[in-house]
């Protein structure tokens, strides 16, 4: 029966997906069976101000503190910038790229053209492409003017062995709660390989080489929020799943976090209490 019902929970997601691009952008999402839900992106970056700059500037992003902890927020995901040396961008890692979508697209593009930004406008679709941040870090963008704000989360884009791809799927819904589906795919006609995180998707394409794991890249994993982050970590190793870092929490702060690598090499946090409270 609990079979039955996710799996029309994911077919009333991809019909919402696939007929209204204004679903990616909801301020806030409710966590999924397992607690979970999208929760940041963390940059490994050589400075935080140029970075800090495009994310706010040309992005649209908003700078919130939760004790310690910088962020920069987006509706449907916060962006976590560390000083370092990467070494390498993220494309040619299982993590290729991750996508926003943008209710003014050209005032986007005319944003980052007088700020000398790079971007590209997509072969086939013109409404699609992609912006580039310091440190090589490709963003996905494509428009949508019914977003009912100016800026939204859209998809993580993974890129594994096409053989592998009902596999990774089954690892997220099994082990984060996932609800395995397509997504229409914006750059080109078709549907995309994907895991729904209600609204917000990792995505999977094929990739004909083998991917190298995240960390150390300019993007160097990938944050899912738990609402009981003690909870998930026994259900993950009473599956067998190792963790890197067992729960911990961040000093001066109230947020608990923990570690792991998925079996393709993708880095992942897992937070509790990483969004700051609400005034």
């Amino acid at each position: 029966m609990k079979c039955k019902v996710r799996l029309l929970i994911a077919a009333v997601f991809l019909c919402l997906i696939l007929n209204s691009a204004a679903a990616f952008a909801q301020l806030a999402e409710p966590p999924n069976d397992l607690g979970v839900r999208l929760g940041h992106i963390h940059l490994v970056v050589k400075s935080v101000e140029a970075q800090t700059k495009f994310w706010t500037e040309m992005m649209g992003g908003t700078v919130v503190k939760n004790g310690p902890l910088t962020l920069v927020q987006f509706p449907g995901v916060f962006i976590m910038l560390r000083q370092g040396d990467p070494t390498s961008p993220p494309a040619g890692s299982i993590v290729d790229h991750f996508g926003f979508v943008l209710k003014d697209i050209n005032g986007a593009r005319a944003r980052w053209r007088a700020a000398d930004v790079k971007y590209t406008i997509g072969a086939t679709n013109p409404n699609q492409g992609y912006v580039e941040a310091p440190d090589g870090i490709r963003v996905e963008v494509f428009g949508d003017p019914s977003l009912p704000g100016p800026v939204g989360m859209d998809h993580i884009h993974m890129f594994v062995p096409a053989t592998d791809i009902p596999a990774i799927q089954a690892w997220y819904d099994k082990n984060l709660g996932g609800l395995t589906g397509k997504r229409k795919t914006v750059a080109t006609s078709g549907v995309t390989d994907c895991v729904y995180f209600h609204r917000f998707n990792v995505s999977f394409s094929r990739s004909d080489t083998k991917r190298d794991p995240t960390k150390g890249r300019a993007l160097d994993h990938i944050g899912f929020e738990v609402k009981n982050l003690d909870e998930l970590v026994k259900r993950l190793e009473a599956a067998g799943t190792k963790l890197e870092a067992p729960p911990r929490m961040v000093p001066n702060s109230n947020v608990k976090i923990a570690f792991l690598t998925d079996p393709w090499g993708t880095y992942i946090e897992l937070t509790e209490n990483l969004a700051p409270a609400a005034n």
